[in-house]
Order: C-alpha cells, then sequence, then structure tokens
C-alpha cells in the first residue's frame, strides 16, 4: 500500500524521502469460526509535503487503493482503513 502511494504521489510531483513519508500500521486478529484471521487493518500515514500540495496529498490519499493490488487482493476479507497527517514544509523544498 505504502509503496502505490508513493507511486501516486510521485505523479503529483510530492517527493517521499524517508523523512517525509511514513506509515504506522495495526491490525486485528480475531477467531471467526473457530480460525484466526486478520480482520482490520489500519493504516496511518504521516507527510511532509512542499508548500501547496495539501490537497494533491489528500486526493492522492482518496485514490491509491484502488490502484494497489495488495489492497485489492484483500478487500472483502480484511476491512481496510487509513488515515493522514498532513503538514507542508516550509520554503520551497
Amino acid at each position: 500500500m505504502m509503496g502505490t502511494l508513493a507511486t501516486v504521489l510521485a505523479g503529483k510531483k510530492i517527493p517521499t524521502f524517508a523523512d517525509r513519508f511514513r506509515a504506522d500500521v495495526e491490525g486485528d486478529i480475531e477467531d471467526v469460526e473457530g480460525v484466526l484471521r486478520i480482520t482490520k487493518i489500519r493504516v496511518k500515514y504521516t507527510l511532509k509535503v512542499p508548500p501547496g500540495k495539501t490537497e494533491d496529498a489528500r486526493e492522492a490519499l482518496g485514490t491509491y487503493l484502488v490502484k494497489c493490488p495488495g489492497a485489492m487482493s484483500v478487500m472483502g476479507a480484511i476491512e481496510i482503513s487509513d488515515s493522514a497527517e498532513i503538514a507542508e514544509l516550509a520554503g520551497d523544498t
């Protein structure tokens, strides 16, 4: 998921250097009819974007999942949710 989002962000001229792009992931494992299954994945992205790119980043976050092979492979079996904290960098970086 993170790689697909990075690709979509790159298309919007938003770099994803390690100090600007992070994902914190949590999941739930539950007993489903006697079988332990991953039932939920929550991803919280932290992004630092160039000035004026916050809306582009939000748009990327709203569209990347349907382009992600991993996410599309498990949707329906695992509930996936994401959120993001986006901060604009100062200056022309």
